[in-house]
């Protein structure tokens, strides 16, 4: 999305009751919104590094019970989820590889 004047909206870390996205217009990014979406964002990617710390122990875990298994799935998923949605309101900002 994108304001009047060409540059984009701030796609927040969370979404509408309905599972839209929110966006957030300021330049300002010391806002206290701005500040509240960062720290959100940080503990989303915190959150993903602890569940990628415990997925393989489980998996090379032998026997492995399937309902645990996709019970990891759905948190892998959601973590994923999490940090491609920051990647993508971070987007501009990170370089080309």
């Amino acid at each position: 999305m994108m304001r009047d004047d060409g540059t984009p909206l701030r796609l927040l870390p969370w979404t509408t009751l309905d599972g839209a996205p929110c966006y957030l217009s300021t330049d300002d990014p010391d806002s206290r919104l701005s500040l509240l979406a960062d720290d959100i964002e940080d503990e989303l990617l915190v959150g993903a590094e602890r569940v990628l710390a415990n997925v393989s122990p489980q998996l090379a875990a032998p026997g492995a019970d399937p309902q645990e298994l996709r019970r990891t799935a759905v948190c892998l998923i959601i973590a994923l989820s999490d940090a491609l949605r920051i990647r993508n309101s971070r987007g501009d900002g990170l370089p080309e590889s």
